[in-house]
């Protein structure tokens, strides 16, 4: 039969499993605390695209969001893609895309692909940039950031990747 654990023994169990979720750390045996990296969060993936620019081709994938789904309802696109501030190559868009859900704003990586609300616009993030409100996530370049990071302006078809 087993032996009941100790008080003070389920409440250190107890603070270490807690201190776990919340700082990302993981316990070992003894209930002391070693610490580990922290994962970024999963970003679910709506669909995969394929941005080609004079016959060479990136390929992206969305995220599930409410605003990736509108942009995708919006393809296939043909857009001219202009330098901002030399770390971001933008496009106005037909018309502003859906902000439901959506987060206050975003710090991007590389490769990021953006709406900005304010300005209904589409932005590639060549280099990251710090925290910009209003600007919403739509997916993430998985290859050939650099045919997408030439100067522009430049013709950038977008289109679903058919399976």
């Amino acid at each position: 039969m087993n032996k009941p654990i100790p008080l003070h023994q389920r409440r250190r169990r107890t603070m270490a499993l807690l201190a776990s979720a919340l700082l990302g750390v993981a316990t070992c045996s003894y209930g002391s605390l070693v610490a580990q990296p922290v994962a970024a969060p999963a970003k679910y993936m709506l669909m995969k695209i394929r941005l080609t620019v004079d016959g060479q081709t990136a390929i992206a994938s969305l995220y599930d969001n409410a605003t990736a789904r509108d942009f995708a309802s919006m393809l296939p696109l043909i857009l001219t893609m202009e330098d901002y501030d030399s770390i971001e190559r933008v496009s106005n868009l037909s018309r502003k895309l859906s902000t439901q859900g959506a987060p206050a704003g975003m710090t991007p990586e590389a490769g990021e692909l953006t709406h900005y609300a304010p300005w209904g616009n589409l932005a590639i993030f060549i280099e990251p940039r710090s925290y910009s409100r209003s600007l919403l996530p739509l997916g993430k370049v998985d290859e050939g950031l650099s045919i997408l990071a030439r100067p522009g302006p430049y013709k950038l078809r977008i289109e679903r990747v058919t399976p």
